[in-house]
């Protein structure tokens, strides 16, 4: 029996898929460059360039669907599902870049929230290029008010139905559909400021109304507009990144020009296997007071 089946398709029932049972997501294996994920009551197979040794498991890999490199999703899955991790509920769905709605790389600093906001009663929290919304959700639970960013229209929608799924109201969130930059650069001139926040700039994206971001090029202004909107007791700053370039030297030299000097924990983002290696998954660096 694989080490997983308890997990894949064959001890699944057709009632249980039906209802999608709602379980935890877990990296099972990884190996020739790929990764081998449990998303709730789905087995998938995703490309992990990082994923140079061999696959740990002695049998076939088996899974309900695999993202190609070509782009394509092969196998079934539902237009839709969802998974229950770290005390929060999320909605999954296949995306055309293999994407599903939660990176587990950055669910590993979600446990941490409670301690970097301890002290403030109610923080105000920035999160820039916020996704499908995990790291809101857990903030907005633990009592933050949250400003939540994303140029996707589509993603911040996606977001809100998560809000919905968990119980959050829309007092406690901010919801905004803006290019980043140009959205620091009006909180600036508003003279809003916030004691945390939190950002993962992606290598290339385009904004709202098609602004080119390149990370390269923009990140040390996007970190100066960040610093600007800092409170007087700030409580921390994370940046996280999965461009190759950005190692977690790069990310710390980064954060040391841009803010005041403070503690700065830096590293890789890994996600921890049930089998086999834990899998690097980009850096990050945290700016704390």
């Amino acid at each position: 029996m694989l080490p997983w089946a308890v997990f894949g398709t064959k001890l699944l029932t057709q009632k249980q898929n039906d209802k999608m049972a709602i379980m935890s997501y877990a990296l099972l294996d990884s190996g020739g460059e790929k990764k081998l994920e449990r998303f709730g009551p789905y087995v998938l197979i995703r490309p992990s360039p990082t994923a140079l040794w061999p696959q740990h498991a002695a049998r076939k890999w088996d899974a309900h669907a695999e993202f190609t490199r070509e782009g394509k999703w092969s196998g079934s899955l539902p237009q839709e599902w969802v998974i229950d991790t770290h005390g929060i509920k999320l909605k999954l769905k296949p995306t055309d870049f293999g994407h599903l709605g939660f990176f587990p790389e950055h669910a590993h600093f979600w446990p941490r929230f409670s301690s970097l906001c301890q002290g403030n009663k109610n923080p105000k929290i920035l999160n820039l290029f916020a996704y499908a919304g995990g790291a809101t959700i857990v903030l907005a639970k633990l009592g933050a008010n949250v400003c939540h960013v994303d140029a996707s229209k589509g993603m911040v929608r996606w977001a809100r139905e998560n809000a919905i799924l968990n119980q959050v109201t829309d007092r406690s969130i901010r919801w905004i559909v803006d290019d980043v930059p140009q959205f620091l650069k009006k909180e600036v001139r508003r003279g809003v400021r916030y004691d945390g926040i939190i950002l993962d700039p992606p290598s290339f994206g385009r904004g709202n109304k098609g602004q080119v971001f390149k990370v390269e090029r923009d990140i040390l202004p996007l970190l100066a507009l960040c610093s600007q909107l800092l409170s007087e007791e700030p409580l921390f700053c994370l940046l996280t990144s999965h461009t190759p370039l950005f190692s977690p030297k790069v990310l710390h030299a980064l954060i040391a020009t841009s803010f005041a000097t403070k503690s700065i924990d830096t590293g890789e983002m890994l996600i921890p296997s049930n089998a086999g290696h834990s899998l690097p998954a980009g850096s990050y660096a945290l700016w704390t007071k």
